[in-house]
């Protein structure tokens, strides 16, 4: 049996040999291996407890020195954890980017400590003398770990916004305080230890920060437009009439207190505080929100001034008679009215002036007075007509949009930055401007059509608001010095268009008279309604002779003349220019007379028409002062009037030549005729017999 089995179990014992020798090596392998780490840590040990044993006896000095410490900071803090600080403490003093050159005098926190002085004595220690370097060290550990906890301390702050307390917010100083002291922070970490962690405590509240703007941001916003109201239409007539009470003197704007005291402080150190930090657009809100307002202010100053008037009739009624305006004065007059005195007074002398002149002049020409003709020009209501009361109230939107724009200009010092000054003026006052314009352009259109009426009466409101604009141009330019070329030409767009309105005017009246349509005439021969009329319109320009003179200078035809005016240089040269102007108009009116005249069939009608309207116009014109206008431009003036009247009476007297030929025609006609006294009947009889023949002689 073991023979024949033996063959069969050799190879199975020979391959679990085989595998017992490679196990056992394995162990080996293990073993040796168990043996070289236990050396190892054998090893380490030992170098581990070489380091250890120092710093064992390091620590152990260091408790010493902490139970010191503490007892100190127990004092200088009796409210904080003394083990907690203590601990920041040796963070601080192991943190290798502070190092031991942290609190030396050469260091960042000993150069702070040398710029603060020395420390301020503490009462509460009663210690003798303590030694400079750890009193230092204390300030610096005072000062510096307030830093790791500022985060968690400004965020409520920050978050409740600088609203009033009463308004649950933490107060406008507080809250800047709160971002300031994040601020320093970051600035701290980032230059000192940038790989703290505290600094990346302190830089994820970045956003606290930007939310921390944001809150001033709207904080500057409601202020703004919880105190940005309209100027009351009584507080700009009131500054119109004191700045009209004091001419030539310099305007003030400071009776607009548009924010109080308080408000303008903390709007000027929220503005400065976003500047410094970046963050500008509160621009743009101050510059929309005080656009408004200044468009609001004069858009109300608007309806009260047609609140005021009473409507077109009443104020044009009120304008035109002395009577009616003292009637309607006590029950109408507003105080926005009352505030404008001085201005009204002196458009109300201007109009007084006109309606005198114009009544002397048709009450030696017609018999009809101004009044009458002036009520019913006006009951027509004709939306084209430009009266004096729209003129003064023009005129009184205008100086108040130039007193509102010196004090906008005032208002933005402190809160807008200097050099965005022109740019934030611009976009305040663009849409008051374009109002302004737009006015002007609607009054100066309306003229042109009354012009192509040749409704001129209603022209002449357009010199006096071009002599006042006129007058206002310096200041203005001076308020808008610096803004852009869109803006400062404003002013002159309004200056251009009056401008073309009142040369039109002046050139359209001249070929008015040169192309008068009426062919009645008057059966008496006496003055034509033409001729009063034109002495009436002239009469008015002498009201603006520098206006119109300026008007009349830039047209090459005057100005051509003016050099052909002998001692031109020595005279005003407005006045050489106007009195151009009035002989242009005079020479067209008696070319236009003389045709007129030839209507009449009757030579003695003829002549007495040209005699009256000759001799009117030299009297007119001495009456009103015309005359001395025109003598500088023609000084054989009145001479030619008087030589015209001479030839008129003459050309009078010739039309009774067949009658006074046959009056005179008898021996004895002289003789009857030159004795003084009681005729005698033959004499008396001859002079009848006469007449009687010469009423049968047609002339």
């Amino acid at each position: 049996m073991l023979i024949l089995y033996y063959p069969c179990c050799l190879p199975q014992e020979l391959s679990n040999l085989n595998l017992l020798k490679e196990r056992v090596d394995k162990s080996s392998q293990l073993t040796k291996g168990m043996v070289v780490i236990l050396s190892t840590f054998e090893h380490r040990l030992a170098r581990l407890e070489e380091t250890i044993l120092p710093v064992y006896n390091e620590t152990g000095n260091l408790q010493r020195r902490q139970e010191s410490i503490l007892d100190r900071l127990a004092v200088r803090r009796p409210n904080s954890d003394p083990e907690t600080l203590f601990c920041r403490y040796i963070r601080l003093l192991t943190d290798k980017q502070i190092g031991s050159s942290f609190f030396s005098p050469s260091g960042i926190e000993g150069r702070a400590l040398q710029a603060q002085g020395p420390p301020k004595a503490n009462c509460c220690l009663s210690a003798p003398a303590r030694d400079p370097d750890i009193e230092k060290t204390l300030s610096a550990l005072d000062h510096v770990i307030g830093f790791y906890s500022v985060s968690q301390e400004v965020e409520p702050v920050i978050r409740a916004g600088p609203g009033s307390v009463a308004n649950s917010g933490a107060g406008f100083d507080t809250f800047l305080k709160a971002l300031d002291k994040l601020q320093m922070a970051q600035e701290y970490f980032e230059k000192n230890n940038p790989q703290s962690v505290e600094l990346e405590n302190v830089v994820s509240c970045a956003t606290l920060f930007n939310s921390g703007g944001d809150a001033l941001n709207r904080e500057f916003k409601e202020l703004l437009f919880r105190h940005s109201k309209p100027v009351p239409p009584i507080s700009l007539l009131d500054l119109v009439g004191t700045d009209d009470d004091t001419p030539g003197e310099e305007t003030s704007t400071s009776s607009l207190n548009h924010f109080p005291d308080a408000v303008t402080a903390e709007l000027t150190r929220i503005a400065e505080w976003l500047i410094v930090h970046g963050r500008d657009e509160y621009m743009n809100v101050y510059a929309r929100v005080r656009a408004n307002v200044l468009l609001k202010s004069l858009q109300h100053l608007k309806e009260q001034q047609k609140t005021a008037s009473g409507g077109s009739m009443q104020g044009v009624a009120a304008a035109s008679s002395p009577m009616v305006r003292q009637k309607f004065q006590s029950r109408h007059e507003t105080p926005s009215r009352r505030a404008s005195k001085r201005l009204q007074h002196v458009f109300e002398k201007k109009a007084n002036k006109m309606l005198l002149r114009a009544s002397q002049t048709l009450e030696h020409s017609t018999g009809l007075t101004l009044g009458s003709r002036r009520s019913g020009l006006h009951q027509e209501s004709r939306e084209d007509v430009v009266d004096e009361q729209e003129m003064e109230n023009y005129l009184v939107c205008v100086m108040a949009l130039q007193r509102l724009m010196q004090s906008e200009r005032s208002l933005m010092v402190g809160i807008i930055p200097l050099q965005h000054h022109h740019q934030v003026f611009e976009i305040v006052i663009r849409e008051a401007m374009d109002l302004v314009v737009q006015d002007g352009e609607n009054i100066a259109s309306r003229a042109k059509r009354c012009i192509n009426r040749h409704d001129f009466a209603a022209v002449l409101v357009v010199f006096p608001i071009l002599k006042h604009l006129l007058t206002m141009k310096p200041e203005f330019e001076r308020t808008v010095e610096g803004c852009d070329f869109y803006v400062r030409s404003k002013f002159a767009s309004i200056l251009n268009t009056l401008h073309g309105t009142g040369s039109k005017a002046l050139e359209e009246f001249v070929e008015s008279v040169r192309s008068d349509p009426s062919t009645q005439l008057p059966k008496d021969g006496t003055v034509h309604e033409l001729t009063s009329n034109v002495l009436v319109f002239l009469e008015q320009l002498l009201d603006y002779v520098d206006t119109i003179g300026g008007v009349l200078s830039q047209e090459s035809l005057y100005s051509n003349a003016l050099t052909l005016v002998p001692n031109a240089s020595k005279v005003d040269k407005n006045k050489v220019l106007l009195g151009i102007y009035i002989k242009k108009v005079l020479v067209q009116l008696s070319s236009t007379l003389f045709s007129k005249s030839d209507l009449y069939n009757d030579m003695c009608l003829r002549a007495v028409f040209r005699l009256n309207n000759t001799h009117y116009v030299l009297k007119a014109l001495q009456r009103s002062g015309l005359l001395d206008l025109v003598r500088l431009s023609e000084p054989e003036c009145e001479e030619m009037y008087h030589q015209m009247i001479q030839d008129h009476k003459t050309a009078y007297c010739q039309s009774w030549s067949k009658i006074l030929s046959h009056i005179w025609s008898g021996e004895d006609g002289p003789i009857a005729l030159v004795f003084v006294g009681k005729l005698r009947d033959k004499d008396r009889n001859l002079i009848k017999e006469r007449f009687a023949v010469s009423a049968e002689i047609k002339l």
